[in-house]
């Protein structure tokens, strides 16, 4: 029997598939019942599980004070070990390795033990690590090594699902959830914790270089899954250039550091249109897809929500038009903050440093199919907008301020969703793509011009070119409510977000003092 060992974890397996092709993996894939090929050539997987599995995943520990989530004992752990390997026992298994990471001085070695079952969850996960190099090739050890068994069920967890992070053993092991982004989190998440040890701040953002004026901009975008942190990455400013698409590290000397070969992007609503980019890129024969809708001669439908919102695909960032190589990359020249608001936040803001990490603490936003049906369509607050850093997380407002203070850059608020109110009674506006994007190309060529905010101290728009004057209550929320005698409710709104985030930012010991008075 084939034995593997990986961060010295010895996992047995009835056969071993060690670094398969890609045309191997399409074979494996294929012979499952829930994987349609389309009529780009690509394959299309239809998975029980819709989105991560938050109140299932625990960090494995005896001292649960030092952790951002929930915990289990380490005599739990030992449990979980033991119900997964004697599962593979019987199993084939696929073996992916790669790196975290393009850059020799910093990437990270990953692996991933997957069930042959889950063959596309494997394929993907192939797209998304920077290849081996040959000279690691016989002697690869990994870092960080994820253990997955979708087929096994978890009896008494929470939908009999587990994903049990053994953090300082650099080990997850994920039982009883066939979907792809359990994979990918549960690298990045381990991943996280190494970029802090070092002295950097793991960053849930996309990055994109803007030329302007013979100069390179670049620019970060952190925000939630799903509230328009890929669409603002990959949407064009002067024939901009994409990045990564999900995380960066920014390290004390100022440098950001990529960690994935490509991208994991949301399905729902992709058209030619609005996001010309990513569209033709999931139509690749090489993209791997997740739930999207498609008819019997294998046509796509990324507006059917039928089965679920939160259909996905991973793409190659070769297969992204205009996109740059990561190792282009050196210091970022801005960070936007994305919101996705309903009422009083205006469509960008301009913060100072103390706000900054305030706000990048607070990090308020809509929950999005994305994060599974407890979150969408209510109102967050994640700090970091980073659900995947696993210490506590007082830690990345300080090291933000910290790393800001040694390298700074200009940071905004951007809210990427309505002011004043959600439209359903008509008073509100929607932030739309055009909007976000004339917001980013004035950002970069510094051409917004800028006031004071009495009411939240930052300093909003008076005018940014592209967004006309049909659409300026976007830039000062204020003004929408007074002109349309609503006043009172603006007020109501204005002293509820100051009295909720003091007690929120409150609840983090740690923090700075000047960053929980800077939100208020």
């Amino acid at each position: 029997m084939p034995t593997l060992r990986s961060v010295g974890v010895p996992v047995k397996a009835r056969k071993i598939y060690r670094n398969p092709t890609v045309d191997d993996l399409r074979i494996l894939a294929g012979k499952q019942p829930n994987v349609r090929q389309t009529c780009y050539g690509n394959l299309n997987t239809t998975t029980e599980v819709l989105a991560r599995s938050n109140a299932s995943t625990f960090f494995v520990t005896d001292q649960p004070d030092d952790f951002s989530g929930q915990c289990l004992s380490v005599e739990k752990g030992a449990e979980i070990c033991r119900l997964q390997d004697e599962y593979l026992l019987d199993r084939e298994v696929i073996i992916i390795d790669g790196y975290i990471g393009d850059d020799p001085e910093f990437r990270t070695r990953a692996r991933l033990i997957i069930d042959s079952e889950n063959a596309n969850v494997a394929a993907m996960q192939q797209v998304l690590y920077y290849p081996l190099d040959p000279v690691d090739s016989d002697t690869f050890e990994p870092e960080l090594t994820i253990i997955y068994t979708g087929g096994l069920k978890a009896a008494g967890y929470p939908d009999e699902r587990v994903i049990a992070v053994f953090l300082e053993q650099g080990v997850t092991r994920v039982l009883g959830t066939d979907y792809f982004g359990e994979s990918k989190k549960s690298g990045l998440r381990m991943w996280n914790q190494r970029v802090f040890e070092r002295g950097g701040l793991p960053l849930h953002a996309g990055c994109k270089i803007i030329p302007v004026q013979g100069t390179q901009k670049v620019g970060l975008i952190v925000g939630l899954s799903g509230t328009g942190k890929t669409t603002t990455t990959f949407t064009e400013q002067n024939h901009s250039m994409p990045v990564q698409d999900d995380f960066v590290a920014w390290m004390p000397n100022g440098r950001v550091y990529a960690t994935e070969n490509g991208c994991f992007a949301k399905t729902y609503g992709l058209s030619e249109e609005s996001e010309p980019v990513i569209t033709r890129a999931v139509k690749e024969s090489t993209a791997w897809i997740e739930n999207v809708s498609q008819n019997a001669q294998g046509d796509l439908d990324f507006f059917d929500d039928s089965y679920t919102q939160n259909g996905r695909a991973v793409v190659r960032m070769a297969d992204i038009e205009g996109a740059a190589a990561a190792n282009q990359i050196q210091r970022p020249d801005f960070l936007l903050i994305l919101n996705r608001s309903q009422n009083v936040i205006p469509a960008v803001a301009r913060l100072s440093l103390e706000q900054a990490a305030a706000y990048f603490m607070l990090g308020e936003t809509m929950g999005t199919s994305a994060g599974g049906a407890a979150e969408a369509g209510k109102s967050l607050r994640i700090p970091g907008t980073n659900p995947f850093f696993p210490l506590r997380h007082d830690h990345q407002g300080n090291r933000l301020f910290e790393l800001m203070d040694q390298n700074p850059i200009e940071v905004y608020l951007m809210n990427t969703g309505w002011v004043g109110g959600g439209g359903e009674h008509g008073e509100g506006v929607k932030v739309k793509i055009r909007h976000s994007s004339a917001i980013v190309k004035g950002i970069a060529e510094g051409t917004i011009e800028w006031e004071q905010d009495p009411d939240f101290g930052f300093q909003v728009a008076t005018h940014v070119p592209g967004i006309g004057e049909e659409d300026a209550f976007l830039l000062c929320p204020r003004l929408m409510y007074e002109s349309q005698q609503r006043t009172d409710e603006y007020q109501r709104h204005l002293v509820r977000l100051k009295r909720e985030r003091k007690g929120y930012l409150e609840k983090f010991p740690l923090l700075r003092s000047e960053i929980v008075s800077a939100a208020v």
